[in-house]
């Protein structure tokens, strides 16, 4: 059964940047993209790379590892070696609080 979890309030994850969270031992990143938070998995689906830990261009995860890249909003791969989407998580905001769905 899914569950709403608070993982930050935020103030935590600056505009444009991304953040690793454990979430009940679900590895997730989440990134804020003008006015608006995304949760993803952080494990790129090409190398098991952190994506929390590469370089946010808009709403597009550069993995830092092979350079793989995907839309935060969606999952969507958008550019090799990858070719497996990653999951993407619900994600609201209470207040100034980000909850995400596991």
């Amino acid at each position: 059964m899914a569950k709403w979890v608070r993982i930050a309030s935020t103030d935590e994850v600056p505009v444009g940047e991304g953040k690793y969270f454990d979430v009940d031992g679900v590895p997730i990143a989440v990134f804020h993209v003008d006015d608006n938070f995304y949760a993803i998995s952080d494990v790129c689906t090409h190398e098991e790379s952190s994506l929390a830990e590469g370089e946010l261009d808009g709403d597009i995860v550069e993995c830092a590892l092979h350079g793989a890249r995907f839309n935060v909003r969606t999952g969507q791969v958008m550019a090799l070696p990858a070719v497996v989407p990653v999951q993407t998580f619900p994600l609201r905001v209470v207040g100034s609080e980000i909850e995400v769905e596991v």
